[in-house]
This record gives structure tokens, C-alpha cells and sequence, in this order.
């Protein structure tokens, strides 16, 4: 039993991490089809908030602490770092790129995290001891492969049956141009993300263990991170049409959204990670 429960960490993170490429791959298909990425945040966040709250309201009453102003100001900056400028960022990044790319980037967490734990004295490296080496050891290992796949792009590879040889060589040179271009700014809107998501993983912590009610934490969080969502997007997105909600992949790949903005966002997983 001891045994099954000290592998239930490594079986929850595996999980959040293959549900999440499910979630970069068809908010790429979503983006494909036309619609807007700070839309998406907006809708997801919004439908997550209208199916927490009520929840959290009835199971939360009896060990919610009470709720103060410098408590919401808390729940404000989560919302912000872990929902709000990651979701956005990762989601430009991955317009811009690829959801390889963004799965690739997202080991990045664990290193952002463990320099942030020694900044806020948090955590404290021991190199005579093997766990501090293994630690700063995977976190140089995750720098060095997130420059790598951000300023190395491979050659295009096509398919060799139907390869027209008599393609403009100028125009597949600027072609390529753009495409590194784009790689190296979704790339930085990407790390940005991974910065802002191991700023949430400390923040979400200290919060636990002054406010011990995490569905509460969870739908407050939404709740803010949907309203932060759609001032960002009235200040970006002018078209009316791109509020227009379709159903195909858009609202399914909001739909899946949601259930990983619940998972993910849920102090159940930062605690499991923790322990």
C-alpha cells in the first residue's frame, strides 16, 4: 500500500502532462480553423468559473476560512500568474508554433520552479547531497534543451513521392525566414508561460496553507482569471465576429479545456506534486 501511494505522484503528473498535449493539439486545430486564442482563454475560464462556483459554495461551507480583502488580492495575483498570463502566453506560443513545441517548453516548469524555491529561500542546495545535484543537474539539462528546440529548427521535410523540383528557391528561403522567426517568438511566449506557472506553483503553496478550502481557491481563481481574460481581449480583439463560438472543434476543444483548467488549476495536483 505504502508502496502504491508513493507512486501516485509520478502517476497524476504523467497523466496532467498527456492530457495537456491533447489540449495544446486541438486548441491548434481550434486556432487552424480561425478562431482567436485570447477567445478561447476567455471562453474556457468563464465556463470553468460557472461550474465551479456553486460547487465550491455547498462543499467548501463547512472548512472555507473567512474570506478577507487581503485574501481576494491573493486569489487576484493567482489568477494572474497561473491562469491568466500562462494561458495566454502558452496559447500564442503554440499559434505561433507547434503543440510539440509547447509540450517541449513545458519541462521548463520544474527548473523555473526549483530557481524560484532557492530565491524565496524555499529550497536550499546541498551539493554533497545527491537529491540538490539531481536537481540542479535536471534544471540545466531543461535550459539547455528549451534553447535547443528554440534556436534550432530542422530542415522542412517533405514527401519525397510528390516533391515538385521546380520550386522557387527565393520563396522557400523567406519562407523559412518567417517560420524561424515565428519559431523564436512563440518559443519566448512559451518560456514566459513556464516562468509564470512556476510562479504559481510557489504562490499556490503559501496560499494552501492560509486558505485550506481548494475548490474555493480553484473557482475564485477562474472567476478572476475570466474577467482578467476578457479586459485583455476587448483591448486586443476588435472584431465582434471573433466572440462567435462555433460548433465543431472550437467548442469541443474549449469543452476539454475546461475539464484540464479545473484538473490542473486544482491544489490537489500541486499537492500531490509537492508530497
Amino acid at each position: 500500500m505504502g508502496s502504491m501511494y508513493s507512486f501516485l505522484p509520478f502517476a497524476v503528473m504523467i497523466s496532467l502532462e498527456c492530457f495537456d498535449v491533447g489540449l495544446t493539439t486541438l486548441s491548434k486545430a481550434a486556432f487552424t480553423r480561425g478562431m482567436n486564442h485570447f477567445v478561447f482563454v476567455v471562453y474556457s475560464n468563464a465556463l470553468a468559473a460557472a461550474l465551479l462556483i456553486p460547487f465550491a459554495f455547498f462543499i467548501d461551507r463547512r472548512k472555507r476560512p473567512p474570506l478577507t480583502w487581503p485574501m481576494l488580492g491573493r486569489f487576484f495575483v493567482l489568477a494572474l500568474c497561473g491562469v491568466t498570463v500562462m494561458q495566454n502566453c502558452v496559447f500564442t506560443g503554440v499559434n505561433y508554433t507547434s503543440p510539440i513545441l509547447a509540450t517541449a517548453m513545458a519541462n521548463l516548469i520544474p527548473a523555473f520552479t526549483f530557481i524560484l524555491s532557492i530565491i524565496f529561500r524555499l529550497d536550499k542546495v546541498n551539493l554533497r547531497s545527491s537529491g540538490s545535484l539531481a536537481k540542479v543537474l535536471g534544471t540545466l539539462i531543461s535550459v539547455c534543451g528549451a534553447m535547443t528546440v528554440t534556436l534550432y529548427k530542422g530542415p522542412v521535410i517533405r514527401n519525397v513521392w510528390f516533391l515538385n523540383y521546380d520550386l522557387d528557391d527565393t520563396h522557400d528561403t523567406a519562407q523559412s525566414t518567417i517560420a524561424v522567426k515565428d519559431w523564436i517568438i512563440g518559443s519566448l511566449f512559451l518560456a514566459g508561460a513556464s516562468i509564470s506557472w512556476s510562479t504559481w506553483n510557489i504562490m499556490q503553496v503559501a496560499t494552501l496553507k492560509k486558505y485550506p478550502a481548494e475548490l474555493s481557491i480553484t473557482a475564485f481563481t477562474t472567476f478572476f482569471a475570466s474577467i482578467q481574460s476578457a479586459l485583455l481581449t476587448s483591448l486586443t480583439v476588435r472584431e465582434s465576429a471573433a466572440w462567435s463560438l462555433k460548433w465543431n472543434i472550437e467548442f469541443i476543444s474549449i469543452s476539454y479545456s475546461v475539464w484540464i483548467t479545473v484538473q490542473c488549476q486544482s491544489p490537489y495536483c500541486v499537492l500531490t506534486a509537492i508530497f
